[in-house]
This record gives structure tokens, sequence and C-alpha cells, in this order.
């Protein structure tokens, strides 16, 4: 059931656009596969097995976060928000061995002075795959922003460097018309590249949360700013940060004179926390300690 707007929820918007690339996945995967077995382009089957690594980081998008939304329990008290980073993490290195592979073939064609003239439905298979994973980038990357949704943001950049390898197909086959017999295992090995170097970033960023990273830098900024910003804040200390799922965690003491109530103390809290979630566009669970401030001579 919808919220009381009837408006989609994100699971709901995750899940809508991730089946829908898995329609296109198992579409493309079929066609560039069969494709460049009929004319005989390891560029294009290379290519098509790429659309398949697509289809199933689709299937890991889809069981990641559903995991992830799963409220807090005795076991996980911060949440399953991991959950959704594993699966990212999952998602880098399919594609990491999907882009070894790849690699290893067209160097091994290439070792072997092998040729290929694929002739010229490569590129109409191309640009099909080209037009239809940028369309599909495009939406998924705008779903996961607005989300904050990290294993989707992967599988968006898994659709870029599909298109992305679909386009070093179609500059390979191009080349093997006017009579340049390496271009289709070229094209092969550049697709294999580009795919280590996406799922190296995916790793990275993964490895970052995994790892307690801080938040981003500009969104601490804004934090301190706010704390900076209050009259009733003396001084703050120990500011710390971290990013579970699409969760922002941030704990920080204030100090605060002496004679402020304790009401008015956690009035103050409250204040600071509703401002912090006004000033970024994300979901936070924000800690404040109060201390009591005084003066040293």
């Amino acid at each position: 059931m919808s919220n009381k707007n009837n408006l989609p929820t994100a699971q709901q918007k995750i899940n809508q656009i991730t089946i829908w690339g898995m329609i296109v996945n198992i579409a493309l995967t079929i066609i560039k596969t069969i494709g460049g077995v009929i004319i005989h382009s390891v560029s294009l089957v290379a290519d098509g097995i790429h659309s398949l690594s697509d289809l199933l980081t689709d299937v890991i998008v889809l069981v990641s976060t559903r995991a992830a939304k799963r409220p807090p329990d005795s076991n996980h008290q911060f949440g399953h928000g991991k959950f959704e980073t594993v699966g990212s993490q999952l998602i880098g290195i399919a594609l990491l061995l999907v882009g070894g592979g790849i690699g290893w073939t067209a160097l091994s064609s290439l070792y072997q002075h092998k040729q290929n003239f694929p002739g010229p439905l490569i590129v109409v298979f191309a640009v099909l795959s080209i037009v239809a994973k940028e369309i599909l980038f495009q939406y998924t990357q705008k779903v996961a922003r607005k989300y904050h949704s990290s294993s989707l943001y992967a599988n968006a950049w898994h659709h870029r460097s599909d298109a992305l390898s679909s386009v070093a197909v179609l500059v390979g086959g191009v080349s093997s018309l006017f009579g340049f017999g390496y271009g289709d295992h070229i094209a092969g090995l550049i697709v294999g590249i580009m795919i280590i170097w996406v799922a190296g970033k995916i790793i990275f960023e993964g490895y970052k949360e995994l790892s307690e990273h801080a938040i981003d830098e500009n969104l601490i900024k804004v934090v301190k700013e706010i704390l900076e910003d209050n009259d009733e804040v003396v001084q703050w200390h120990k500011l710390r940060t971290r990013k579970i799922g699409s969760e922002l965690f941030i704990d920080v003491h204030i100090l605060v004179l002496p004679e402020l109530s304790v009401q008015k103390s956690h009035e103050l809290t409250i204040e600071l926390e509703q401002s912090i979630q006004k000033n970024i566009d994300q979901p936070i669970n924000a800690l404040i300690h109060v201390e009591p401030f005084f003066e040293t001579e």
C-alpha cells in the first residue's frame, strides 16, 4: 500500500526502475549474444555477457535494498542499511570478474593475430544498445540520487559502463568495415578495461562506507555552520559522522551555559536536529550530547 498521498515509496520506485532494467537487460543479452554469434563478433558477444552481468546485478539491487529497508531489531540496532553497501560491493566484484574475462579473451585473440570482420549489422546492434542503456542510466541515476541508494547508484553506473562498452563495439565495428581486422578485438579489450575501471570505483566507494568513513566534507561543513550559528551553543566538539546505507549518522557534543535548564537543553537539541535535517536532503540520525560550559581562567 502506498503512503497517505498515494505516492510511491522509495522502495517501490527503486523496484520499478530496477525491474525495467531487468527487462531491457534480458532483451539486450539475447539480441547481442545471439547476434554476436551469428555475425562472428567477439566484442558483441562480450557486450552481451556484460548485459547478462547487468541482469544479475539488478537482482542484487532488489534483494539488498529490500533487506536494507528492514527496521532496526535487537541484533541490528542501527538498522540494516549496510546490506545495501554489501550489495554494491557484490556488483563491483561481478563487474571486475566480467571485465577481466572480456579483456583476457580480447588480448588472447590479438596475441594470436586473429582478424575479424563482423559486417554492418554490428553497427545496428551497438547503436540499439547505446541508446537503451544510456536512457536506463539517466533514469536509474536520478532515482538513486533522490533516494540515496548506493547499490542502485552502482547499478546505474553498470548501465553506463554497458553503454560505453557498446560505443567501443561500435567504433571497432566501423573500423572493421574499412578493412581493419583487429578493430573488433581492440574494442573488446577496451570494453574490459572500462568495466574494470567502473568496478574499482564502486568497490572503493563501498569500502569507504564499510570502514566507517566520514560523510562528505561539504555535508560536515553544513553541520558545523549550524552549530556555530546557534547563539545558545557556546562551543562544540567530538563531531563524528558515518554513513549506513542511505542514512547519515551524526554524533556531536555541545557545550551550553550551566544555568540552561534540562528542558531548554532538550529543546535546543531538537532545534539543532531539525535544522540539520532541513539543510541536508538525506535521512539523518543525529545524536547531540549536552554538556555544561565553564570558563577557565
